[in-house]
């Protein structure tokens, strides 16, 4: 009895399984499927053959340059939208106020609220400004600590975009006591932790540099 009642399930479970498979209908996604007797010829890259096509990706690392630094602030300061305006009248990636685009040569601000390239040539130029403005203190003061971050050039001038290279001498020189906020509270320090270390050297120091002598 034993033996039938094993001989009988082994028969039911062959039986299942047949008609199982042959009722099973593969299904096929438009547009990616393959024909009867087509085949795909494939090959895995190996350690050394991928880091060969990383080298020729067409994606760029920005990383600590001054492309990094310049996205950086942009994001921060209007998500990258060229063609914003603040409720206090700043406009653009880099929320430039009129006067500052005026010490730049900027006095169209329509032409500059349209072209995005000339937003970058700006923020290029106050770059440049505001390095001879501080060039002093960037030689001073970078690798002290003051309110527990370090100073560094580019987060010096990060802070000088926020609120003025006279406004980071006054904290700089009071020891962080002195400090600013714009209108939404972001202050001095934040922008000189978050935006430390990137390598602008790529801008020289320059008084009377303008948005048109750069590209």
């Amino acid at each position: 009895m034993k033996k039938f009642i094993l001989f009988f399930g082994s028969f039911l479970s062959l039986t299942f399984a047949f008609v199982g498979f042959s009722s099973f209908e593969p299904d096929r996604v438009e547009g990616f499927h393959l024909e009867e007797n087509e085949v795909i010829n494939y090959h895995v890259p190996e350690e050394g053959e991928t880091n060969e096509i990383a080298k020729k990706s067409s994606v760029p690392y920005v990383g600590k340059t001054f492309i990094g630094f310049k996205q950086a602030i942009a994001f921060k300061e209007s998500r990258g939208i060229t063609t914003l305006v603040n409720p206090y009248g700043y406009m653009g990636k880099y929320q430039f106020g009129k006067s500052t685009l005026r010490a730049v040569g900027i006095f169209d601000y329509q032409e500059f609220i349209n072209n995005p390239k000339l937003q970058d040539k700006a923020f290029k130029a106050l770059i440049a400004k505001n390095k001879w403005e501080l060039r002093k203190e960037i030689e001073q003061y970078s690798g002290r600590v003051i309110n527990g971050v370090e100073i560094t050039e580019s987060g010096l001038l990060a802070a000088a975009h926020l609120g003025g290279a006279g406004s980071v001498k006054k904290y700089l020189r009071s020891n962080g006591k002195r400090g600013f906020k714009d209108g939404f509270g972001t202050s001095l320090r934040s922008y000189i932790s978050n935006y430390a270390s990137y390598d602008i050297s790529s801008i020289k120091a320059n008084a009377n540099a303008k948005a048109s002598q750069y590209n």
